[in-house]
């Protein structure tokens, strides 16, 4: 084929383009003509320090939380003995429950059908129970060692009830029957009850105890009584020392003593408050404050 030299000279000829080099720092990246030109990388900021040679990090989140505000005031009430008692009715209604869906009707009397559980470990139960809340309430122990006679009591009244060893061991005691029917559960549950009710949300709150910034107040509903003391220099301990009797069936409860200065110093012990811990802190944070700041 015959070509033309003259239209073979005409014609540019297309040239490799040189290899660019890897765009990275302190380096001019090649684009052709007509590209736009890549955004510029951010770089983040030094840290600066607020001082030479301290370096300062970002807390985690939550590692800062805000303390509650202090209240203006708080209330102290003083329950008495029978607040314990709630695991009687407690216990009560669960054995009525059981025995309301596993009973058997039993002709009693004047032809009286009552519903009875067939297993005596229920009546077992129920009397163990009522018998370590009267011990609980009316005898002080100690340190563990109300802890250690508790759950000694206890684990043994399990153990004989899961074995079903009550019958071995009442037999021997003369062959003692302990059975309870249905009626007798619900009606002493709900009489415990009622009071319990009745002691806890009326009776203990005959009188209590108000504590305000610079001022301790005790009040009496019946009466209009009332007497105020000085917070100044007041010390407040808290007592829990029956561990079983304070945490387990009071929930966290214990004894609150004051003690007062002046030239008329006092103490005054507050049993049985409820989340005494909690109260105890909150007071501490509120007598820290002066009445006039």
């Amino acid at each position: 084929m015959n070509e033309n030299p003259t239209y073979a000279n005409a014609m540019p000829t297309a040239q490799p383009m040189p290899p660019q080099p890897a765009a990275g720092d302190g380096q001019v990246m090649m684009i052709g003509q007509g590209a736009a030109p890549p955004a510029p990388a951010l770089q983040p900021a030094p840290a600066v320090a607020p001082h030479p040679g301290v370096v300062t990090a970002p807390l985690p989140v939550g590692a800062i939380e805000q303390e509650k505000p202090v209240p203006e005031e708080i209330i102290l009430y003083s329950h008495s003995n029978f607040f314990y008692w709630w695991p009687v009715w407690a216990v009560g209604y669960l054995m009525a429950l059981l025995t309301y869906m596993q009973g058997q009707a039993w002709n009693l009397g004047s032809n009286t059908e009552v519903l009875i559980h067939p297993s005596k470990n229920l009546g077992v139960i129920f009397t163990m129970t009522f018998f370590l809340v009267v011990l609980i309430t009316n005898v002080t122990l100690r340190g563990t060692s109300s802890l250690l006679a508790i759950m000694a009591i206890i684990i043994a009244t399990l153990t004989l009830a899961y074995f079903q060893m009550w019958d071995t061991v009442l037999g021997a005691l003369g062959r003692l029957e302990i059975y309870m029917n249905l009626g007798f559960y619900l009606f002493f549950s709900t009489v415990v009850f009622i009071v319990w009710l009745f002691t806890f949300f009326v009776y203990d709150r005959l009188t209590f105890w108000r504590v305000r910034r610079g001022q301790l107040i005790h009040d009496a509903v019946v009466g209009a009584a009332e007497r105020s003391y000085d917070t100044h220099g007041m010390v407040f301990d808290k007592r829990q020392s029956d561990l079983f009797k304070h945490w387990f069936l009071g929930l966290g409860s214990g004894d609150l003593v004051i003690s007062t200065t002046g030239a008329k110093s006092e103490t005054i012990e507050v049993p049985n408050v409820l989340f005494v811990g909690t109260k105890l802190h909150m007071i501490q944070r509120m007598i820290a404050i002066k009445p006039d700041a």
